[in-house]
């Protein structure tokens, strides 16, 4: 019985453990990200890929259409083409 309730406890104790440094983690991920985003915001790489998907002609949009339709039988779409 007494084996039992240190395994009991020894399994708490774990879990507690790594739960919170999940939350710690969790934490500093969400801190990063802000602070990224406060040193360099993304406005200027959005004006970049705005210019991009305006500038695609008319014949590869219907081939990427048409790709697209025929490899997804019909159940997808194109919203918008981005060049990476």
């Amino acid at each position: 019985m007494e084996n039992l309730e240190f395994a009991l406890m020894l399994m708490v104790v774990g879990m507690a453990t790594v739960f919170v440094i999940l939350l710690i983690v969790i934490y500093l991920g969400k801190g990063l990200i802000t602070l990224v985003n406060k040193i360099a915001p993304e406005e200027a790489s959005r004006k970049k890929l705005s210019n991009v998907s305006s500038t695609a002609d008319a014949g590869a949009m219907d081939a990427i259409k048409t790709a697209v339709e025929i490899l997804t039988a019909g159940k997808g779409q194109v919203v918008k083409i981005e060049k990476l």
